[in-house]
């Protein structure tokens, strides 16, 4: 229907960007792909806490001896945390290909928040009520350390722009895992709450973390894959199942704090470099 302007008596018309909005239609349907993997991010989040209630916490309020089905859904949960890593990876990588849509950075922050802040920080807390020598409520508060730590970082990573290919504290997927790996350790209740604690203030923290592009994704990449084999011959009860899982754990650990000690021998390089340059330039 076409409006009429009572002072002008001219017709209204759309403009000229809503037309070609909806001519651009095929394209707006290419830019959602990217949104589809983050929110596969988002169910695999949801679907971790999902069997860590059912196959972990259940079991043990109800009196269930099943060593074997706590096994499996923790390595399930896990497993899926991994899967919405890989998620988190590859959305990042195909926003880039093919640009992002406008909501494309809100719905990653909400994924991650239920991937690798709610998911691991839930399975702290279970942690803390299934373990014979954990404290119910010390748990939670380092599970609530946790939760806080990943909403603080990514608020910050809306709102603060840095330098290209570094991350400010450690990234939220890495932390997740990172804090997991520490659980699945089953080292003494005080040293895994110190190291959790240890965690949540690497990723709030202003050490810098590369971004995962080029080879270092698919470094990154392979890694998750090896990880999800060492959880599946652990849930499977394997030959030395437990022993492969708990060196990967502790290689994960390692990797959380080497890792921003490249990026700062780096920085320090770059700056011996740019201080040799400068005394260079001021030679006659």
């Amino acid at each position: 229907m076409t409006v009429i302007d009572p002072e002008t008596q001219a017709g209204w018309v759309p403009e000229a960007d809503e037309v070609d909005d909806e001519e651009e239609m095929p394209l707006s349907l290419r830019l959602s792909i990217a949104d589809t993997l983050t929110l596969g991010n988002a169910t695999c989040g949801f679907m971790a806490v999902y069997f860590t209630t059912t196959g972990i916490l259940i079991p043990h309020l109800t009196g269930s001896q099943e060593s074997g089905m706590a096994r499996h859904s923790a390595a399930t949960a896990v497993i899926l945390m991994l899967c919405a890593a890989v998620f988190d990876l590859f959305d990042g990588l195909v926003a880039r290909k093919l640009r992002s849509s406008p909501m494309g950075a809100e719905l990653d922050n909400l994924s991650d928040l239920i991937s690798f802040g709610l998911a691991p920080a839930y399975f702290v807390l279970v942690y803390g009520m299934v373990a014979d020598d954990a404290h119910q409520r010390v748990a939670a508060v380092g599970a609530i350390v946790v939760l806080l730590a990943v909403v603080l970082r990514l608020a910050r990573f809306s709102c603060v722009t840095l330098k290209d290919g570094m991350f400010q504290g450690m990234p939220s997927p890495f932390g997740a895992l990172t804090v997991v790996s520490i659980v699945l350790l089953e080292l003494p209740f005080v040293a895994t709450l110190l190291a959790i604690l240890g965690t949540a203030w690497l990723m709030v923290s202003r050490v810098e973390y590369p971004k995962p592009r080029g080879r270092l994704a698919g470094a990154m990449l392979a890694w998750i894959v090896l990880s999800m084999g060492l959880l599946a011959a652990w849930a499977f009860d394997a030959p030395s199942g437990q022993l492969l899982l708990q060196t990967g754990c502790a290689l994960q650990l390692v990797m959380g704090a080497v890792i921003p000690l490249f990026a700062t021998a780096r920085r320090v390089n770059n700056f011996r470099g740019n201080r040799r340059e400068a005394r260079a330039a001021q030679l006659p």
